[in-house]
């Protein structure tokens, strides 16, 4: 899964400064004075110019100033004079529209390289922000000069660093060029300012960027921390040679003292592998009596599972690049093997082709650019593959990680999409040394994606140019690419029978409230395959994941990166059968709602309360109704969730 902090996207109108009121948290080291005048020396601004510039500086400042010149997005100086209202309310509401069809809005997209999200701005509010902007901008006064950003040094260094691998780095790059978030390098951050960096960890932005601050996870010294540490250049980590990877192997149980087969009388293969995120640990339970069987030391943030082909094994992937070797055979489900083959991995898979099962597993690198191939039943080292290469576009990487790894099951090939590079290419296992046999030019900052139906074309998520991809593998050779909405993240995507369009896939979007379905099913329907055929306004932005089962009626959907809490909480559910959004409601108090799985026979949906004082709420498909709630003090900040017999199988 792919749980991430982003920083603002750089908004690209004029008019993008407009947003909507929100719970404030005042900014670390702001004085009383911040919302009283204009600048120092100058006339108090009045009512309506005080709410307006509250909005501006939590939600705009990041992007944009006021007669100080462009940041990373424009100057909002005299924007009421050059556009009228009616035009910067349609743009504020509707970037991408105004984007697409506007002349100016065309003209300020290509300007300014990024789209802006939607905003849900009232016309009040609109009112205020435009007055705001109106009398900072008539002021004349000098603008207050800007905060200075620190050096950091020793202990303050090391822990920003830390903070910035456990937070930002999965979207922003172990070297901050960006891909699923922008680029946060020195050469824009020192043009935003400490003061609007320390906005956007406070109280995040539409679009993707979690309210740090507002919601706990960072203190205000943490957020000053940050707000320097993005200011410097940042460190560059070194490399791991397989030797390395080797002297981190640990076998604790070999292969001769495993069962031959399952002790365990339960019904193993629907086993629930959930990950435990900040205790580094993974929690197996029994899928039918919700009891906890196992709780395995992992490492750091286990981003996520995958079951091997037989199902037997789970693999945890770590943050840390640490991978472990779960054996669910034995009564209680025990570790038997773990090694490091990357400082940084989000991606790992096992082999699944006929006469391959469980005898390799795959581990792909965020840091450094490499891939490593392990033996399936011992993760004993066997080769590493660099992937450092030119993007699709010929721009020369210093970074390109891979971000998602699935498995054939019908061919020795591992699918690994290259990030930065916008490459997605087949790895094939039965061939000495695991190479790259083919590669197809896609698009470029690849996520995350899954099979279609017929496990054939594979789907993923160009998120920051907001488009998914698709390749034949069986052919061999790229389809289509085309657009969904702001920041597609499917997860694995959700495959279903649509009563108009035939099989179809889904995805959700980080950057605004929004579930696209497209044609997926190219052999009966070929008129809509990999074309959006339905669209909706519903939940909030900041979604993750989107999920469903071939005999349940719903797709579920969440949105725990949202900026609004009460979106945070929210699980909304599709109706495939008369093909329109159901509901939406809160399924918690606190925290943050994340990650759907299906128990093995599809009746029933285990949801994750992210939180440190952690809840797995369990759903009946059938009725949405809750049938029962985990609620433990080692249930520390449950995520990802997986089931055995759906995960070897690409039940999605």
């Amino acid at each position: 899964m792919r749980i991430r902090s982003t920083v603002p996207l750089t908004m690209a109108a004029l008019a993008a400064a407009a947003t909507f009121a929100c719970d404030q948290r005042p900014t670390p080291g702001a004085g009383p004075s911040a919302s009283v005048s204009a600048s120092a020396g100058a006339a108090p601004l009045s009512a309506a110019a005080v709410a307006g510039q509250a909005l501006f500086e939590t939600k705009c400042a990041a992007c944009h100033s006021v007669g100080e010149g462009d940041r990373v997005g424009p100057d909002l100086k005299d924007v009421g004079k050059r556009r009228d209202k009616t035009w910067i309310g349609k743009f504020v509401r509707d970037p991408v529209t105004m984007t697409k069809e506007d002349p100016i809005g065309k003209e300020l997209l290509a300007k300014y390289k990024a789209q802006m999200a939607p905003m849900a701005v009232t016309d009040p509010e609109l009112d205020q922000l435009l007055a705001y902007i109106a009398e900072q901008g008539a002021s004349g006064a000098a603008a207050a000069p800007a905060e200075p950003f620190t050096e950091l040094a020793g202990a303050d260094f090391e822990k920003a660093k830390g903070i910035y691998f456990q937070r930002c780095s999965g979207c922003h790059g172990t070297l901050r060029a960006g891909a699923t978030g922008p680029n946060i390098q020195p050469e824009r951050t020192r043009k935003l300012g400490t003061k609007a960096i320390k906005n956007a960890l406070v109280n995040g932005l539409p679009g993707g960027m979690p309210p740090w601050g507002k919601v706990g996870v960072l203190s205000d010294e943490e957020i000053a921390l940050m707000a320097n540490f993005i200011q410097m250049a940042p460190p560059e980590p070194p490399g791991m040679t397989l030797e390395q990877i080797k002297a981190t192997h640990e076998l604790k149980v070999p292969v001769a003292d495993r069962p031959k087969k399952p002790v365990t009388k339960r019904n193993w293969q629907n086993y629930f592998g959930v990950i435990l995120r900040d205790a580094g640990q993974v929690a197996i339970f029994d899928g039918d009596s919700k009891e906890k069987l196992a709780i395995i030391p992992t490492g750091y943030a286990v981003h996520i599972l995958r079951a091997s082909s037989t199902g037997r094994y789970f693999y945890a992937i770590g943050r840390d690049g640490k991978l472990s070797l779960i054996d669910l055979w034995p009564e209680t489900p025990t570790l038997v093997a773990q090694v490091q083959g990357c400082f940084d991995a989000r991606s790992v898979d096992g082999s699944k082709a006929k006469g391959w099962e469980d005898k390799l597993v795959i581990e792909g690198c965020y840091w450094p650019a490499q891939y490593v191939v392990f033996d399936g039943l011992t993760l004993e080292p066997k080769a590493t593959q660099n992937v450092l290469m030119p993007a699709i576009d010929g721009e020369q990487l210093k970074e390109n990680r891979v971000a998602a790894i699935v498995a054939s099951h019908h061919d020795p090939l591992w699918v690994v999409n290259l990030k930065e590079a916008g490459y997605i290419v087949l790895v094939d296992y039965s061939k000495p040394g695991f190479p790259i046999v083919d590669k197809f030019e896609t698009q470029r900052f690849l996520h995350d994606g899954g099979w279609d139906a017929s496990k054939r074309y594979i789907m993923m998520a160009a998120n920051m140019k907001n488009e998914m991809v698709v390749v034949d593998v069986k052919e061999r050779k790229f389809v289509t690419k085309f657009e969904t909405g702001i920041k597609p993240h499917p997860g694995r995507g959700a495959n279903f029978l649509d009563p108009q369009y035939g099989w179809v896939n889904a995805t959700t979007h980080i950057g605004e409230p929004k579930l696209v379905i497209y044609g997926a099913d190219p052999a009966k329907k070929p008129e809509h395959a990999w074309k959006v055929v339905r669209e909706f306004k519903a939940g909030g932005s900041g979604s993750l994941f989107v999920k469903t089962h071939p005999k349940s009626r719903w797709v579920w959907f969440d949105s725990p990166m949202a900026a609004e809490a009460k979106d945070t909480r929210q699980i909304c559910v599709y109706d495939k059968q008369e093909a329109k959004v159901h509901k939406c409601w809160a399924a918690l108090e606190r925290g943050r709602i994340t990650h759907f799985e299906f128990d093995k026979e599809g009746k029933e949906v285990w949801v994750s309360g992210w939180d440190k004082k952690g809840a797995i709420i369990v759903y009946d498909d059938k009725e949405l109704k809750e049938i029962k709630r985990i609620e433990e003090d080692w249930l520390v900040t449950p995520t990802g969730k997986f089931n055995v017999y759906n995960t070897a199988h690409d039940v999605y």
